[in-house]
């Protein structure tokens, strides 16, 4: 009795939990229960950071050019491409860091890090002289709160029972992912006040105007833009104390992590390695003068992740080497390769319209379009009577993140599979709808007429890829043993983050040409093969595994 009166203190108050059995059911009510949700409510908002640090230069980029700053709308576009591909990329190591390093010691120091990018960018940002690759060096440098996705979802999904996965990650993920809509709100808001006094910086005036969810902001109106990377201190500092003495590792999950400065070291090295092929890659993708331009979008993206993981194994020694090569067995799993191609269509679309949404708004409402037959070309023209894309952006995130609790939620109650398929079917018909009517306010002298069947459309898409973000994590929890589900989670959410580079380029390329329509029909092709993918590995009556 004196024994197990003392194992209890000892399980809930070290870092280091060496019992863990979420599936027992008395284990579960008595002690872990408690212990998985604390880890959960450190995790949330920690990830909400990383998300919203990840994606800030769409909304920054965007703020840059009214107030001046000397660059060209392609410079800009640079800077928020080089933090998606980035962030996409980090998740490749960060989703073998639980293993090889322990949940609390990785996400602690992934979440302290976001300090260097919010810092670096307030700093940046305080002189309009600043050149264009510290920007470049700064968006790189976001792609840790990109990268950080991949291993907040691994550890939570060690914490909790099979029954439980779809809520707890669905909490998680959907909760963190209201990183997107908090900085699209909180960043021009802030920008309007001194709110760091001194500390912060000379305000700039405004040269153009911009516009905010409260109103119009005129040119000339004085801002401090710098707080876009300011702010998110008030919540670092607190993130980082509350982790270090909240968080656990748990050593049935990760075995041999040895000293937490080891394991520290671990974290910075693998970052710092993804981090360097994201900077090649990039420098081979970009044009000049910020790089070669020798690869497509395509053959870059492909290049990192395989440089990446090739780099980890080459640099990996002696026990970690081991824990890595046993994490790399999931890529023998052919289930591994499904739930990759479904992620894709979960998240990948979810992140992506995300970062392309503003883009979609701004060119194809914010001009006239009008057919000159003389020249046999479009004429395009400001539209006095364009929606703002700052006032409505935020909206298709929000729901999306708003909803994803639910996916999980109801994939517990009906099982992961049948919810993503008929999301999925969803989105083919959605992705379809709104190709349409992107054709039909790009030919058209008064687009705005347009624009609210257009935000429904993309609001549905919204909707349906955080259902479904929630849904594929349910399978994933279902169709994988412990060993391999935290790997996969992150490996699969890894590849779905490049959406964020990919969409908005792919749709961009395809507004650039006057063709929006064919970027959202692709798209949907692609929901319709995942659809088969998804049938024929899991709900056909002979499928490989059943689920539900």
């Amino acid at each position: 009795m004196n024994k197990q009166k003392s194992a209890r203190p000892q399980l809930t108050s070290s870092v280091d939990i060496v019992d863990w059995r979420p599936e027992d059911e008395n284990f579960w009510q008595t002690t872990g229960r408690r212990i998985a949700n604390r880890n959960l409510w450190i995790s949330i908002p920690s990830l909400l950071c990383g998300f919203a640090i990840w994606l800030m230069w769409g909304i920054i980029t965007v703020q840059m050019a009214n107030a001046g700053f000397p660059f060209s709308p392609d410079e800009l576009f640079t800077i928020a491409a080089i933090s998606g591909l980035s962030g996409a990329t980090l998740r490749i190591p960060a989703s073998f860091f639980i293993r090889i390093c322990g949940g609390r010691n990785t996400v602690w120091l992934t979440t302290a890090l976001l300090m260097i990018p919010a810092i670096g960018t307030g700093l940046a940002l305080q002189d309009k002289s600043t050149p264009l690759w510290v920007f470049q060096l700064m968006a790189l440098l976001s792609g840790i709160g990109g990268g950080n996705f991949a291993c907040s979802m691994s550890n939570i999904s060690t914490f909790f029972p099979k029954r439980q996965q779809g809520t707890a990650l669905g909490l998680n993920a959907g909760l963190g992912n209201f990183g997107v809509t908090t900085m699209q709100l909180l960043i021009p808001a802030v920008m309007t006040v001194g709110l760091f006094g001194a500390l912060g910086g000379e305000a700039i005036p405004l040269v153009k105007d911009s516009a905010t969810l409260i109103g119009k902001i005129a040119a000339g109106t004085p801002t401090w833009i710098q707080n876009a990377g300011f702010v998110w201190l008030l919540l670092l500092v607190p993130l980082a104390v509350v982790g270090w003495f909240g968080m656990n590792n748990l050593l049935t999950v990760s075995p041999a992590i040895g000293s937490t400065a080891a394991a520290l070291g671990r974290v910075v090295v693998f970052y710092g390695l993804a981090l360097v092929v994201s900077g090649l890659g990039l420098y081979l993708y970009l044009p000049a003068p910020s790089g070669l331009g020798l690869l497509n979008m395509w053959a870059v993206v492909v290049l990192v992740i395989v440089a990446t993981l090739f780099a980890m194994k080459a640099l990996a020694t002696g026990e970690m080497k081991a824990n890595l090569g046993k994490q790399f067995a999931i890529f023998g799993n052919k289930h591994t390769w499904s739930m990759t191609a479904l992620y894709v269509v979960t998240f990948g679309s979810f992140i992506g319209f995300s970062m392309a949404l503003p883009l979609s708004i701004t060119v194809i409402f914010g001009n006239t379009h009008v057919f000159d037959p003389a020249t046999q070309a479009w004429v395009h023209a400001r539209n006095p009577n364009a929606p703002s894309a700052l006032m409505y952006a935020w909206i298709g995130p929000f729901v999306g993140a708003l909803i994803r609790p639910l996916g999980g939620w109801i994939s517990d109650k009906l099982g992961g599979s049948i919810v993503t398929q008929v999301i999925s079917l969803v989105l083919v018909v959605a992705s379809a709808a709104t190709g349409y009517v992107m054709h039909l306010a790009y030919q058209s002298a008064t687009p705005e007429d347009y624009f609210f069947l257009f935000m429904g459309l993309f609001i549905v898409l919204f909707a349906a890829s955080g259902i479904g973000n929630g849904s594929t994590f349910r399978t994933v929890g279902f169709v994988f043993d412990q060993d391999q589900r935290g790997p996969v989670l992150g490996w699969t959410s890894a590849v779905g983050a490049y959406g964020s580079f990919i969409a908005p380029v792919v749709i961009g390329g395809q507004i650039k040409a006057g063709t929006p329509e064919n970027a959202m029909y692709g798209f949907a092709i692609f929901y319709a093969i995942c659809v088969v993918i998804n049938w024929w590995f899991y709900l056909r009556k002979n499928a490989y595994i059943h689920n539900p």
